[in-house]
This record gives structure tokens, sequence and C-alpha cells, in this order.
């Protein structure tokens, strides 16, 4: 390991800001995803003695990709909240590495096509040519497409602020500008409405079928109407775009940058649990062996890690209304590497397959096909990957599968299934499928060690957007970052409850956060 003081410039700078008397200088975090990268780098930039312990050989956890045969297929990063430098959130991944620099962000038009009954319908991230191509499928809903658009845009005022936690001392103060919380009140009511009816009850006030069949499947018809709007408000925006180099990019750049600083990533190296003694954790148990450590981040799923982590499991107020309130978001992905090119296909197309397609039990009438034929890197040449995320709370299908033998037989079944949906949708494709892979909650849980396999928290109708604390009042010198802390989850909770970890480590240790870029 390169000395430290040589390889960061400012290193000094750092450690100096912790106070001669601190009794937490070294931080053990349990998990190397966007959440504990995040809470590594900014533990490192405060000047705290870090390291990290990944049970994978790889970082990246929930953000990840992997490769079949020359093929690579983006499992995580879709699009990403904050991609865009004019929002408060583009600060934290900057500050963290993931962006910046020379980094590319692409924001393509159409971003997602829907095809049913022969006629197509698309989602544009420009409002303007949305409403007009809205207008054009369906003139009799005409009122009701320009008060969606109209919402939208209001919409597109409100950006996930980037705040400090109170008490905590800081280099550089955030908190909410005033021309953002302005901007904010024009949607209250209108927010108030969208947030206590679901996707699926709302598109009934249009007259178009398809116009209903593509805006209930932009998020499903279970999620509230309000997490639909600021899904399209934050495509419309600018923001929402996908990082060069999808997941593995984005994490191999917070990886490089936090061992840069300084920090150790253990790979292979499973925590069993927090050593907690006298209401103090003092380290993790690994196999046999405790590791000593002044202060712990669990960035492992709260959900579980409060069950999983704890002996005994740790029971506060917050943690029994995260199991009563918390609907775990399920998917099973499909990819496939097809010898065939399919860049003049739309980047993401829903279709209704022309055959009922059932996934772990669940019957599926809407697919949805991600093609990266436009990213280079992704298939050897004149080739395409191509990938399927299916949502649905299919854990105990599989889980039967896998105690009564069955589950590689139904995972090829599965995958069988799919290429002969894609073959019937594009011809190009049948014949052409070179390699596949399925990966079920089951995958999800054996590599996250998430509850049920989940990956974000369902925000359906009526529900508020829940927060857990960083710190439990029980036990000391423990912390929790993940994207479980607030609903629905996802990449910018990710990374700014690793920060908020921190400040809260910062204040408890008396010194300085020093986030910066």
């Amino acid at each position: 390991m390169m000395n430290p003081e040589l390889s960061c410039p400012g290193y000094g700078r750092f450690v100096d800001s912790i106070q001669e008397d601190n009794i937490i200088k070294k931080v053990a975090i349990i998990g190397a995803g966007i959440s504990g990268l995040s809470a590594g780098i900014y533990a490192r930039q405060s000047g705290f003695d870090v390291t990290i312990y990944e049970s994978d050989s790889l970082p990246g956890g929930a953000s990840t990709s992997w490769k079949r045969k020359g093929y690579l297929f983006e499992g995580g990063v879709h699009w990403l909240t904050g991609s865009s430098d004019k929002t408060p959130l583009n600060r934290l991944w900057r500050e963290v590495g993931a962006l910046g620099g020379n980094v590319k962000v692409y924001n393509r038009d159409m971003f997602q096509v829907f095809d049913w009954n022969g006629r197509t319908v698309c989602l544009y991230r420009d409002l303007e040519k949305l409403r007009r191509h809205f207008l054009e499928i369906s003139p009799e809903d005409t009122k009701v497409i320009n008060r969606l658009c109209t919402d939208i845009r209001k919409f597109t005022k409100i950006s996930m602020p980037v705040t400090d936690i109170n008490g905590v001392q800081v280099k550089y103060k955030s908190s909410v500008p005033m021309q953002m919380l302005l901007g904010m009140l024009p949607v209250l009511p209108s927010m108030l409405v969208y947030f206590n009816e679901t996707a699926g009850e709302y598109i009934k006030r249009f007259k178009s079928p398809l116009l209903q069949m593509m805006i209930k499947n932009i998020v499903g018809p279970d999620y509230s109407a309000g997490a639909l709007l600021f899904t399209i408000a934050t495509l419309v925006s600018g923001d929402g775009g996908y990082p060069e180099g999808g997941s593995v990019g984005m994490v191999k750049r917070m990886a490089d940058y936090f061992q840069h600083l300084g920090g150790r990533i253990m790979y292979n190296t499973a925590v069993d649990s927090v050593y907690v003694r006298n209401g103090t954790a003092e380290g993790m148990r690994v196999g046999n062996e405790t590791i000593p450590a002044d202060a712990v981040i669990v960035t492992r799923d709260t959900l579980s890690a409060v069950d999983t982590l704890f002996n005994p499991p740790l029971k506060e107020p917050w943690t029994k209304r995260m199991h009563k309130n918390v609907v775990p978001l399920l998917n099973t992905f499909i990819c496939a590497g097809v010898e065939a090119d399919l860049s003049g296909l739309p980047e993401r197309i829903q279709f209704v397959p022309e055959h009922p397609f059932i996934c772990g039990g669940i019957p599926q009438p809407i697919i949805l096909v991600c093609n990266y034929a436009d990213y280079a890197g992704y298939a050897p040449s004149g080739c395409t990957a191509v990938t399927s995320c299916i949502i649905g709370d299919s854990y105990d299908f599989w889980k039967a599968c896998r105690e009564n033998g069955t589950y590689k037989s139904e995972k090829e079944k599965l995958a069988k299934a799919f290429i002969q949906i894609l073959a019937e949708k594009y011809p190009q494709t049948a014949g052409k499928v070179a390699v596949w892979d399925v990966a079920t909650p089951l995958t999800y849980e054996r590599y996250l060690g998430s509850c049920r396999g989940s990956w974000m928290t369902v925000l359906g109708k009526g529900l508020k957007y829940e927060s857990y604390p960083s710190k439990p009042k029980s036990i000391k010198n423990v912390y929790f970052a993940s994207q479980r802390l607030r609903s629905p989850g996802g990449l910018p909770i990710a990374v700014d409850s690793g920060r908020r970890a921190v400040q809260y480590l910062c204040r408890d240790a008396g010194s300085v956060f020093q986030g910066d870029i």
C-alpha cells in the first residue's frame, strides 16, 4: 500500500482535523457498495483510518454489471439522478469521484418506447415534444395531457436537497437554497393529489388505451402517481442520464478514489456480526476472528442488517417501524448476448408479448427490453447485449425451486421463454443468442444480504417518504448507511446516506466533516 501522505495531496490537513483526544480513529465499514464507498471516501477526507470489508471479490453491491462470453450486462444503473450539474446531488457524485472530469453522461432522446397493437408511443425528454406527441396520439385527451405536462414542469423544480445534520462542524456548509424552497411551493398541492393515488388509478383520466398502457408502466401500476411524475420530471429536466461505463465505471472510479485517499478494501471478507460490548461497538466478527475498530458503519441492507449483524437483534422503535412499513421491491433479471447488431432499434422498449410470459409464477403482461447496441464495449463487434428487469415478488417461487431441485431448470425455462419472445418481436435475433443469464431474488439475497433479495422500496399510494436514523440510540459508535434509510431508496439515497453517516461520526468524534471535490 502506497504511503497515503505521498499519494494524496492535502492528506495532512485531513488528519489535522481530528482532535488529539479523539477516541474514534479507526473506522470499519461493512460493504463496498455505493453507500460503503461513499462513507469510506468522506471518512478518509475527514481524517479517519478506514477499512472497508466486502464479502464479494469486487465492489459495487447492487450497482453492478457482469461479463459473459464477451458481453457486458448492466445490472445496476439505468439512469442516474444527480447526473446533471444543475442539481445539488451532482456535487456529491463529484465529491466521491463517480462523476466529473472527462466522464461523459448520455441523455439520449427518446428515453423509452411503448409498442402495443402496432402503435407506438414515445417518452421524450423534451417536454414540449412529449406534449405534442401525446396530443397527436389522443386529441380527445388534450385537457389531461396539458395538465400532466404543466405538473411535470412544476415537479422539475424539486431536486433532492443536500443538507448537513444538526450540530456537525463542516468545512463547507450545505443547506437548501431559498430559490429551491420557493420553487417547491407551487407543486405542493399537486403532490398531495398525485401521492394519494396509484399510477394505475391516475391513468383512468385518459381516454386513450395506448397512453394508459404506456404511462402506468413507466414506474408500474402499483407505484404512486407522485413517483410517476417525479420520474418523468427527472428525465425532462436534463437529469437522469446514463454515466459512461455504467455501474462498473462509476464503482471503479469511486473505489480507486477511496484507495487513492489511503483507504483499504478487504475483499472476500464476509462480516458475521458487529462486536458490541457494554453498549459500544468495538469492532466486527469475521469467522473466529474479532477485528477491532473504534466505530463501525453498516452499509448492508438495514432492513436485514438490524437482525442478522447484531446479537441480539437490534430492536428500537424505528427498526420496528421499518419492518412494518417497508415493502421490498424485487425483480428477476434476464440478460442475453445476441449475435446481431440492434443499433437501429430503440434503447429501451416496452411491449406486450405475443404469447403469455410467466416469471416466477407471476404473469407478465408487459416486457421491458434494454438494448445496449449504441454503447461501446458492451458486446463483440456486430453483436448486442440486451437485458430485461422483471419486477415482482417471486422470492417464494424461486426459494421453492431451490428446495425441490428445479432452480436451475426453471431459470433455463425462463431464459428460453424470453429468447422466444425476443425473436418474435425482433426476428433478426432468432437463433442468434450466444449466451444468457438469469439473476433471481435469491441471487440478490446471496450477493447483497438484502431482505428477500430486494434492491429498493416500493413507494405506493399514500405512502410518505419514510426516513430512518443513521445511528441507533442503544449502541454507541455504530452507524447505518444504505438506500433503505429513505424510501424509495436507489443510488441517490445510497450516496447521501454514506455522507450522513460520516457526519454523525464526525459530530460524535468532535472532528470537522471535510467533504470536498
